[in-house]
């Protein structure tokens, strides 16, 4: 039996689509309290062993962070003088959450706003006025969670072979992904933005330098399952038809990347292999169409190199 979980998109939809959301409103806190990173690299949460996690934030004289804890089904509030307070997450609306939110960073002294809606989401409802009941399968979360993380195991290996330029292993709460991107080091034609609800500006900058970039995502965004990804900016002439692995993998016409199915990779005899070998084989497809330089990867990397 797999260690990899079953997800089921079609009917988790409504569990996934809380966390996102949960997601949207702790990830908004890093946008106003953090300096931009190049990329917004600084926006992405952290997978950790318990949920999703922002970076230390300075909230004025303290530094705290923020994180969904999926087993307890919380979002935790953690300051560096030792406090911490938690708001109950489960099938509750979002404005409440919020509203409870906002109450203990304000009697914390804690200077983080939290106004705002969701990002990348089609009619976005402003946080503090969204009232819709929520669900909340807490073994879903639990599963979805574990799922990120084995995925974020194998990508940081992957990560790990790259010497030039690579994002952290990180989650985008707009567009909910799981993310490694590695960079040529050449600029990258001007993206053509449109992303619903994110600034063109944002996009631009993402995309201000070649990329080849591989993820994770539960679901949506025209793919009604989980499934990993991969892509390239600009994409070259010719890599729809490129040779990838494993054989469940190809390319999707309509989003103009790559799909493996994360159910195929669940039933592989070795999941982290048949992962692995998509990263590597989309990678090289696309790093050859682009002729990138050479020199920037090397082997499997594990643990120290030798003194």
């Amino acid at each position: 039996m797999s260690d990899w979980p079953r997800l089921d998109y079609a009917n988790e939809r409504g569990t996934y689509e809380a966390v996102h959301l949960l997601l949207q409103l702790i990830g908004k806190l890093p946008t106003r309290l953090l300096p931009w990173e190049n990329h917004g690299w600084h926006v992405a949460l952290r997978v950790t062993p318990r949920g999703f996690a922002t970076r230390p934030m300075p909230g004025g004289l303290r530094q705290f962070t923020a994180e969904l804890d999926v087993h307890d089904a919380v979002i935790r509030i953690a300051c560096d003088n030792g406090f911490a307070r938690e708001v109950q997450v489960a099938g509750r609306p979002v404005a409440t959450i919020h509203a409870e939110l906002e109450v203990i960073l304000k009697d914390k002294g804690l200077q983080a706003p939290l106004w705002g809606g969701p990002n990348e989401m089609p009619d976005p409802v402003p946080f503090a006025q969204d009232d819709r009941s929520r669900e909340w399968d807490s073994d879903a979360v639990v599963r979805l969670h574990r799922a990120f993380g084995l995925a974020a195991a194998v990508f940081d290996r992957f990560r790990a072979r790259y010497r030039g330029k690579c994002s952290p292993v990180h989650l985008f709460w707009g567009s909910f992904d799981l993310a490694v991107t590695r960079f040529s080091g050449r600029p990258a034609p001007i993206h053509p933005g449109g992303i619903p609800h994110l600034p063109d500006s944002v996009t631009r900058e993402a995309y201000s330098h070649e990329v080849i970039s591989a993820g994770f995502w539960p679901g949506g965004n025209g793919v009604e399952e989980a499934a990993f990804y991969a892509y390239a900016y600009p994409t070259p002439p010719g890599l729809a038809g490129s040779r990838i692995a494993p054989q469940e993998a190809g390319w999707n016409a309509t989003l103009g990347e790559f799909i493996l199915p994360y159910e195929a990779v669940r039933l592989s005899a070795d999941p982290d292999d048949a992962l692995m070998r998509f990263l590597d084989s989309t990678w090289r497809a696309a790093a050859g169409l682009l002729n990138w330089p050479g020199g920037l990867e090397t082997g499997d990397a594990v643990g120290h190199p030798p003194a």
